[in-house]
């Protein structure tokens, strides 16, 4: 698998990395790519989804969360500088499929780290019962794009106050808040997360192509779309 970087590492605004994803999945030749990123205080929410119903838009506005939507479906997300961000494209459209790639591919690097993983049938990944990772896919021509979040780390505070999942959405999952969902990967290992991510790219990737500066001025203009108000809030 070919792992897609950067000339530089320059921080991005998510919408960025979803541009990304598609410029892979639209031009490059026939292949699995990974990418690995990081993102400053975002809450990404799903395609469906509507912003005011699922995330408390004054409080990212008062602590500087920014607010995107995704292309693929699936629940909303907090993502910030302690946790990792997944890209896996593959030329398939069966999503299941991918899916499970994905996810296996997930676990075999947690279990290098001795750490008990399993998947679930809506492709989370666990540990001791508690959620570690979420994923999300949608497909184009002839290519899939699954995507999740790898919780190392993560501002507590904001996940819990930015995210406003409805009490009966909490109820009907048989839980009381959204931190008794999930766990954090730095309480089961003592490896850092540079040292995670190093082991990503090592157990997954054997190959590496770096993006030049022209193909990541067509990345940006594809990221444009992200950043529109009409696709932001489905006006």
């Amino acid at each position: 698998m070919t792992h897609v970087s950067l000339s530089s590492d320059v921080l991005r605004p998510l919408p960025f990395y979803l541009a990304l994803e598609e410029y892979v999945a639209r031009t490059m030749p026939a292949g699995d790519y990974f990418l690995l990123w990081q993102v400053t205080p975002t809450v990404i929410f799903g395609r469906n989804q509507h912003l005011e119903n699922e995330v408390d838009a004054d409080y990212c506005r008062r602590h500087g969360i920014a607010m995107y939507r995704r292309k693929s479906g699936g629940g909303c997300v907090y993502a910030d500088l302690s946790n990792l961000m997944l890209s896996f494209v593959t030329p398939t459209e069966d999503v299941g499929f991918a899916f499970n790639r994905y996810v296996n591919l997930l676990l075999l690097v947690l279990r290098k780290l001795g750490i008990d993983a399993v998947g679930t049938r809506h492709n989370d990944v666990l540990i001791d019962d508690r959620k570690v990772s979420g994923t999300a896919c949608y497909k184009l021509p002839n290519r899939s794009i699954v995507h999740g979040t790898l919780l190392y780390d993560t501002n507590m505070n904001h996940m819990l106050n930015a995210i406003t999942p409805s009490a009966e959405k909490l109820e009907s999952k048989g839980i009381q808040s959204v931190r008794q969902r999930i766990t954090l990967l730095k309480d089961h290992t003592d490896v850092g997360l540079e040292e995670v991510k190093a082991l990503i790219l090592k157990t997954l990737c054997d190959d590496e192509f770096c993006l030049a500066d022209d193909a990541v001025r067509e990345v940006e203009q594809i990221e444009r779309q992200y950043h529109e108000e009409q696709f932001i809030h489905l006006v």
